[in-house]
């Protein structure tokens, strides 16, 4: 779930979003004119609570960017969408490179 609380920060056309990768037939593959065995569908949920909680501080919105040295994040937090480098010196730079998108940093 986004940390964001009102509005969403996403410019319009843009959604938050996971993929999931599931397997094609060969049928399947045919019929859609597909060249790999496989096709990435996206999903979005929303969760809801009784009572009080905390959103967490930062979701990954796309897939990191690992480079040498620092990873890439582009994320959503309370403030806003916005591109971070977590670099080797972060507290950050170890979980920042064994995220995904969809995961809180």
């Amino acid at each position: 779930p986004c940390p964001e609380i009102s509005e969403c920060p996403l410019p319009e056309g843009d959604w938050c979003h996971f993929t999931a990768r599931a397997a094609r037939s060969k049928l399947h593959k045919q019929l859609k004119g597909g060249e790999v065995p496989y096709e990435d569908e996206k999903f979005s949920y929303v969760a809801a609570v009784r009572g009080e909680c905390s959103p967490c501080s930062m979701r990954i919105l796309r897939h990191p960017k690992i480079n040498s040295g620092f990873v890439e994040l582009h994320v959503c937090t309370a403030d806003g969408v916005r591109d971070i480098k977590e670099t080797r010196s972060s507290k950050r730079f170890k979980a920042a490179r064994k995220a995904d998108h969809g995961d809180s940093l």
